[in-house]
């Protein structure tokens, strides 16, 4: 009998990469021991691949390797991403066009169900949550822009400038990209795919002058595709913008957003249904909130949301912007925390800031009712915090009540849908 050593190098040379997938491995040299009829090799245990070429066939990513998304991503070609619960998918920095993202194209699917015990986590590569893990520990919700995003795109109406049929979203340049970032069509019903139970963290990567990439951008995604329990963390720009569709979207949670919690635009007319928007440090608004640019009109509903500012940002803390003829329903609405802008303690309001945001409040095709404002300690007065910057409507929401406390289980979200966030594990939020 002999012993024969195998290096690390050949060892690695046993391994096949697919075209698009490249294995990353952590190698045992281990002896290999020889006898007349026994032959035992050495041991190679898989950790994670890489994946930095579009996705042109039906795919599968499994919770047992992390995913390293390197560069721009698309699904193409009519192909379905299928990602496992509990699958971290972690995502190269870049900015401009190195930027990592990964897009679902028009035509394509994402079927990415998660669980509350084991959500799917798309994350930065710096983050060092391991397998099996759903946070971890030297990263936290003021690291931002760290890796692009998630963009679904869609064959539903949108209302765009000119009337066009169709646009290119926000963060993929036509440039390198071609039409494969281009949304909208006549479709309402279409099927993007599933997204249940995924938390986006550090995102948000520049990718031009005043460009950032959303955590979640939805460009015309079609009331087909499910959206349900999604969480997102730190991001630069907007946590979920809404660009026109008609998707439904259950159970959001925003924090600590460099931008607006929720924004939708261009004739949105889909339901949300049970949001929270916790604001950080450097966040703008909880709420903006644009209606269509073309001929092309659509009403959204949001309902049941709780919005929480956040004591310390004084600069840019504001609840909500309707502006550029919204459209739509905003209902059952708890607003507390929000402390003041500057030195002044005058509540951040809930503004229209056109005349043609005020004309569809006059009008009834933009309402509000059932808003409960929690006014900060020191503040008494409420006339300023529905804001109609061009004073001409007497704006109000119907049946707003303002308080000195939260009335609880009264208004707003129900927050015990959202005690599986890596947001109430770090902030102990209490859901």
């Amino acid at each position: 009998m002999k012993k024969i050593i195998w290096s690390l190098a050949t060892v690695t040379a046993i391994i096949a990469a697919a075209s698009c997938e490249k294995e990353t491995v952590v190698e045992i040299e281990k002896e290999v021991i020889v006898t007349d009829t026994i032959v035992t090799t050495a041991e190679v245990v898989e950790t994670s691949i890489t994946v930095d070429a579009d996705i042109a066939t039906d795919v599968t990513w499994t919770a047992d390797k992390i995913v390293i998304l390197d560069g721009r991503v698309f699904v193409t070609d009519g192909a379905t991403l299928t990602i496992e619960p509990g699958t971290i998918i972690k995502a190269n920095a870049g900015s401009g066009v190195n930027a990592s993202v990964l897009i679902v194209t028009r035509g394509s699917k994402i079927e990415a169900v998660g669980t509350a015990t084991a959500p799917i986590i798309f994350t930065s590569f710096a983050d060092n949550i391991d397998l099996g893990e759903t946070a971890g520990t030297n990263l936290d919700q003021n690291d931002r822009g760290l890796w692009g995003g998630l963009i679904v795109l869609g064959n539903a109406p949108a209302s765009f400038d000119g009337d066009a049929e169709s646009a290119q979203i926000e963060g993929v340049p036509t440039d390198t990209d071609g039409d494969k970032g281009l949304y909208g069509g006549s479709d309402s019903a279409d099927d993007s795919g599933t997204l249940q139970y995924i938390s986006i963290r550090h995102g948000g990567a520049l990718i031009g002058e005043g460009n950032e990439i959303n955590g979640l951008t939805l460009g015309a995604v079609g009331s087909g595709t499910t959206v349900d329990n999604i969480e997102v963390v730190g991001n630069v720009d907007d946590g979920v913008e809404f660009f026109g569709g008609s998707v439904n979207a259950t159970n959001l949670f925003v924090w600590a957003q460099g931008d607006d919690g929720l924004d939708i635009d261009q004739a949105y007319s889909g339901t949300i249904d049970n949001a929270v928007v916790v604001q950080g440090g450097i966040s703008d608004h909880a709420l903006e909130i644009d209606g269509p640019e073309g001929s092309l009109q659509g009403s959204f509903t949001l309902t049941n949301a709780t919005l929480i500012g956040l004591a310390d940002n004084v600069e840019n803390g504001e609840i909500a912007d309707y502006r550029s003829n919204a459209q739509g329903t905003t209902n059952n609405i708890l607003v507390t925390n929000f402390t003041g802008v500057g030195t002044d303690l005058q509540l951040s309001d809930i503004e229209l800031d056109n005349e043609g945001v005020a004309a569809n409040y006059t009008a009834g095709s933009l309402v509000f009712t059932n808003w409960e404002i929690v006014l900060p300690t020191g503040v008494t007065a409420s006339s300023e915090v529905f804001n109609d910057t061009t004073d001409s409507t007497t704006f109000e929401a119907d049946a707003a009540t303002f308080s000195s406390a939260v009335t609880e289980g009264t208004v707003g979200a129900d927050t015990s849908a959202f005690s599986w966030t890596y947001a109430n594990t770090k902030a102990s939020l209490g859901f």
